[in-house]
């Protein structure tokens, strides 16, 4: 495929009709769709205009129009080949030009979806469009669940984008030092997988020390490492906006007696869980299959809210794929199916053995589940 054009014309057309078939399975006349993840695999569009909202007008017969600021307009002509455009001025309101792309689609007076969930569409344009005269329905997750198993050509640029993580994870290993700091551990990492293909990832990489060990989302900020530092590497690298984050822990000059052990701890779990993942299965037992360990090693009050979660399409701020955390957490009856991609995690921090993680980004295939951050050692690493 060209840059332009991430996807070709007919796997747009079968995702389109795919929509269709879901609105007509939940009684709808159409749909307005404002996450970024689902605009892009339905139109391919791919810009960062997204922090202003987007609305994707679909009706039943898979006419599609695009409203958004008009300044878009050149980005839009280039990039979508599928939907008709409607750009607003800065100072007029995006509700009036969906509610004229909805009447131009036969959706005024219908039974239409809004996604509620939408990080990206505000309570004033929210509020604004339902003003006006339809049915209106709380259609979060619709399309978003027709995302999560991912075609062959999907699965290629996962695999191309795990493939850049994993180099950039040990670009950024290779760096770590008493004396480095986390800009240029940071540095190496996104100068070897932006040269391995990487485009921008949909947040992070997180690094950071010890000290900041339990904050999940802080990274890089101009720490300086010393030796007996447990360095936290979750990255993440992206192609054509598909996401394969993976994470290591590196100690610095000597890892404290016991790390050993956790690693191997970290390695059981995430074995157990890579062998739950099946066809078929249900996402809890992934979770179960990974607790288990957890016990077996003496931690049987040790729990997570989630042991991975699915991913594919990101944009900022997030690699999850969406306005929610689809995740595998305890309970879950989630089927597994073919094509799914998961962010697996075998986390031990703040617990009863030594702090020791690793992730990585699993495809479940037909015959299970492959590990496609492979290139960078799960095994204890001191550098």
């Amino acid at each position: 495929m060209s840059i332009r054009h991430p996807f070709p014309e007919e796997e747009l057309a079968r995702r389109v009709a795919r929509a269709c078939a879901a609105l007509s399975v939940n009684g709808l006349d159409g749909i307005l769709i404002s996450v970024p993840e689902s605009i892009y695999w339905l139109t391919g569009l791919d810009h960062w205009g997204f922090f202003a909202a987007h609305v994707l007008v679909v009706n039943r017969n898979g006419e599609m129009a695009l409203v958004c600021r008009a300044m878009e307009q050149i980005t839009v002509d280039n990039q979508v080949r599928n939907a008709a455009f409607y750009g607003h001025k800065d100072h007029e309101e995006l509700s009036d030009y969906v509610l004229k792309a909805m009447a131009n689609l036969g959706l005024k007076g219908g039974r239409v979806g809004i996604e509620k969930r939408s990080l990206f569409l505000t309570p004033r344009h929210a509020e604004r469009i339902q003003d006006g005269d339809a049915d209106w329905v709380d259609a979060s997750g619709i399309v978003d669940n027709l995302r999560q198993v991912q075609s062959p050509l999907e699965m290629d640029y996962t695999r191309k984008a795990a493939r850049a993580a994993d180099l950039g994870t040990l670009a950024a290993i290779e760096t770590v030092r008493d004396g480095a700091s986390d800009y240029e551990i940071a540095a190496a990492y996104h100068h070897k997988m932006i040269l391995e293909g990487s485009e921008y990832p949909g947040f992070g990489p997180f690094i950071r020390p010890t000290t900041r060990l339990g904050e999940e989302h802080t990274t890089w900020r101009g720490d300086t490492f010393a030796n007996g530092d447990a360095v936290f590497l979750e990255t993440c690298a992206a192609y054509r906006k598909y996401q394969a984050p993976m994470g290591r822990l590196v100690y610095v000059g000597r890892a404290p007696a016991g790390a050993e052990k956790s690693a191997e701890l970290a390695i059981e779990g995430m074995q157990a869980i890579c062998a739950a993942l099946k066809p078929g299965g249900k996402a809890g037992d992934a979770y179960a299959a990974w607790r288990e360990v957890a016990a077996s090693a003496g931690l049987h009050d040790y729990e997570r809210h989630h042991c991975g979660y699915m991913v594919g399409i990101g944009f900022p701020p997030s690699w999850t794929g969406g306005s929610m955390v689809t995740s595998l957490f305890p309970g879950s009856d989630r089927v597994l199916e073919t094509g799914m991609v998961f962010h697996a995690h075998s986390w031990f921090t703040n617990t009863g053995v030594v702090d020791y993680f690793i992730s990585n980004t699993v495809l479940l295939t037909e015959i299970g589940a492959e590990i496609l951050t492979n290139q960078t050692p799960e095994t204890l690493m001191i550098r």
